[in-house]
């Protein structure tokens, strides 16, 4: 049999790809440094319900996440349901899903609402052929939406994920986002949510032969030609012939020793953390699924209110609202205390949404992840990493590494089918070299 494969990370990425592998009979250890497996896919409980620390839903486009669900049995179990979306522009909530509704949106002059619709509908057509990868994301749609459409609803919405760099953005980071969602209002939601995703590809690991271990965190990463060694926090080492690490790359600098660490990319990707703020409330709010909130005097950029994809019985009969803000790790907003963050964006909330009060918000949340998107330069597809490392058995399943793709379950599922593939690959192609020089150990 050939030897174990250590898997750094478990989250999505680092559950399926370890599924693959247990799958086709690699024996797999997977490292998790928190008491969590999920990554962004975390949860914590509420009145008996376990509910994700940040939304997730699942699109009908998402063939790569739903074939994953179909090998747990969980296909069938995902509930589809219509969803709107909502606009939050100058404290002023609007509804934003028809051609009516653009009609009536007076924050844009009747001109450039027309405009609007008619570029919005043929947006995908018109980034074919172009060399989007090089073409800055400001220049493609002020050319095609106009100056004040830009200035006033596109720019803020891109700043809101992108920080000051949101202009510089490849244009076709939105194209792709856009083939994602292809004008869908149908999402998804598993029952049990995602946690139920999640227990379901632990034990199919551990099913398979695998090793799951959490609240192990990595302290140090050496890779030789032939091997890969990890060192534990408390000084256990766990030696295999390959390895696979889904830690964002500023991270794993951090632990990969000196000759590693100069095997790594050199690529630098900047990276927009997430405040993420959780409103239980007694009662709902606009019913839309996703709203941007635009020069509305709140520090969070958007609201996603995930009770008409849900339904409001797994909250206890109340209705959860999700409130966000991309920002850097390094922000003073991301530092900051979050009993200081729920107070003020609570008040925040109040403030947009007239009818409701204090008394309708029965309890508040707030979470926080350091690495969520990486921040692509102009021409990335040209400089993006390859996933494995150079003279080393070490494989690289990141973020910065789904490009062009839309960072999401479903492009970290398809990256972990590639990371797999590769290992696979290597596995029959000299099957007789595996069984004899991959080996793993574990000692104090």
């Amino acid at each position: 049999m050939p030897g174990r494969v250590v898997v750094v990370g478990g989250g999505i990425c680092g559950l399926a790809t370890a599924h693959r592998l247990v799958r086709e009979g690699l024996p797999v250890t997977l490292l998790e440094a928190s008491d969590q497996l999920g990554g962004l896919g975390t949860f914590f409980s509420s009145r008996d319900q376990w509910v994700e620390r940040f939304y997730h839903c699942v699109m009908p486009s998402d063939s790569a996440l739903l074939a994953l669900l179909g090998e747990l049995g969980l296909e069938d179990r995902v509930r589809w349901r219509p969803t709107g979306m909502g606009m939050v522009v100058d404290g002023v909530h609007r509804p934003f899903n028809s051609a009516l509704d653009l009609l009536r949106f007076t924050p844009l002059r009747l001109t450039d609402r027309v405009r609007f619709g008619v570029v919005s509908l043929l947006l995908r057509r018109l980034g074919e052929g172009k060399d989007l990868d090089r073409m800055r994301t400001e220049d493609w749609l002020r050319g095609l939406y106009g100056d004040r459409v830009w200035h006033l609803l596109l720019a803020p919405m891109f700043g809101a994920k992108f920080g000051s760099a949101f202009g510089d953005v490849p244009a076709l980071y939105l194209w792709q986002r856009l083939g994602r969602e292809s004008n869908s209002s149908v999402r998804g939601y598993p029952e049990g949510g995602y946690k139920s995703v999640i227990d379901a590809l632990r034990a199919s690991i551990e099913a398979g032969g695998g090793e799951v271990r959490t609240s192990v965190p990595v302290r140090r990463l050496e890779a030789t030609p032939d091997s890969v060694v990890v060192t534990l926090g408390d000084g256990e080492t766990v030696r295999a012939r390959h390895a696979v690490s889904t830690v964002p790359l500023p991270a794993l600098r951090g632990i990969a020793d000196e000759a590693l660490a100069a095997r790594l990319p050199d690529v630098r990707l900047p990276y927009q953390g997430v405040v993420n703020t959780l409103f239980f409330l007694r009662k709902p709010l606009s019913g839309h699924y996703w709203a941007p909130v635009l020069r509305s005097g709140t520090d969070f950029d958007g609201l996603v209110e995930m009770t008409p994809l849900t339904g409001s019985a797994r909250y206890g009969d109340r209705h959860l609202v999700y409130a966000m803000r991309y920002t850097s790790r390094e922000s003073e907003l991301y530092r900051e205390d979050e009993s200081v963050i729920a107070r003020r964006w609570t008040d925040q909330l109040l403030s947009i949404h007239t009818g409701l009060t204090a008394e309708d918000v029965d309890e508040v949340r707030v979470f926080k992840a350091p690495f969520v998107e990486p921040v692509h330069p102009l021409g990335y597809l040209a400089d993006k990493p390859s996933v494995e490392v150079p003279g080393t058995p070490l494989l690289l399943a990141t973020t910065a590494h789904v490009y062009p793709n839309v960072t999401s379950w479903n492009s970290s599922v398809e990256l972990a089918g590639t990371v797999a593939g590769l290992l696979l690959r290597d596995a029959r192609r000299s099957p007789n070299q595996e069984n004899t020089a991959w080996s793993a150990e574990s000692a104090r």
